[in-house]
């Protein structure tokens, strides 16, 4: 029931949130993006976790994507780039949690080999426009790439219940094409459009992700 709960009051927050995105309204927009990115916290910390060492290194990763969301809700360039660094430190903390659940020479499959060739072609499409960024943002490419090659990992060798490693594996991936928005409304348009599907790629992938650390049977 309080799982059920749980996403009734996401998905009211995440309307909440779309709406003040549209409008621009700064402040309303940083305090309902900030509960809905705490809600996701506490949908890990309030699930069940058979497997400690995933949901502490999956709840450390929640805590910098949390601080991650509050940065990017800022307007000033310096907040930006502490968002990166957060979300790059939560990608590194997923990578953690996906390795406790599976072998690294796991994570060396066709998969990885798919998503790393996506990753390429993004890298190529943003890169006439970085500037300055370029390594920066190269560098969270590659990190958030390895994070879904390990989500894949453990959906594709793990032996983990189903239910877990589907919403690990599709968690990861909405999470990895949110960026794609996200770099996109940067570096290339700024539109809302970007943050109409972005933002429900995210937040979904990211409560994918927190009661994923519940169902590890």
């Amino acid at each position: 029931m309080i799982n059920v709960s749980i996403i009734i009051l996401g998905i009211l927050l995440l309307f909440g949130l779309l709406s003040y995105e549209k409008k621009q309204d700064r402040i309303p927009l940083l305090i309902v993006k900030s509960a809905l990115s705490l809600l996701f916290v506490i949908t890990a910390l309030l699930q069940p976790h058979p497997v400690p060492a995933y949901y502490h290194y999956l709840l450390i990763g929640l805590i910098f994507c949390l601080i991650g969301d509050v940065c990017l809700a800022l307007p000033q360039e310096k907040a930006f780039m502490g968002g990166l660094v957060a979300f790059l430190v939560g990608h590194v903390f997923y990578i953690f949690s996906f390795l406790s659940l599976t072998s690294i020479i796991d994570w060396i499959s066709t998969g990885a080999i798919i998503i790393f060739a996506m990753s390429a072609l993004i890298f190529l499409w943003l890169r006439p426009y970085l500037g300055s960024m370029l390594l920066p943002v190269l560098l969270y490419i590659l990190v958030i790439t390895v994070m879904a090659s390990g989500a894949w990992a453990v959906f594709w060798k793990s032996s983990f219940q189903i239910s877990a490693r589907t919403l690990i594996l599709v968690g990861s991936l909405c999470f990895y094409f949110s960026d794609v928005f996200v770099a996109r409304n940067k570096f290339i348009k700024e539109e809302y459009q970007n943050r109409l599907f972005g933002l429900p790629l995210y937040y979904g992938g990211q409560f994918m992700l927190a009661f994923s650390v519940g169902l590890l049977k």
